[in-house]
């Protein structure tokens, strides 16, 4: 998820766009709509609606994609205090 965070938002929603494409042409696998999730929620937190494809519910497994989004943001606030204790 690190990865999309910092990707500007035009090369984001040029990624979910790409992704999609792929998705409707039936060429990428089961991983690709967990990658579509992680977009989907980094856009969000930046106030950008994206959609998911008719088939992502039956494909993702909501849970395990909302837990490992969780994590990662638990990791950024757990990173952003100890860099702040340490006066950085």
């Amino acid at each position: 998820m690190d990865f999309y965070e910092k990707l500007p938002t035009d090369m984001l929603i040029a990624f979910y766009q790409e992704i999609l494409d792929n998705i409707e042409r039936g060429i990428l696998s089961k991983n690709m709509y967990y990658e579509l999730g992680l977009i989907i929620s980094v856009a969000s937190v930046r106030g950008i609606t994206l959609g998911k494809p008719c088939d992502f519910k039956p494909v993702v497994n909501q849970t395990l994609l909302d837990e490992y989004i969780q994590h990662g943001q638990d990791y950024h606030e757990l990173k952003d205090s100890s860099l702040a204790s340490c006066g950085l």
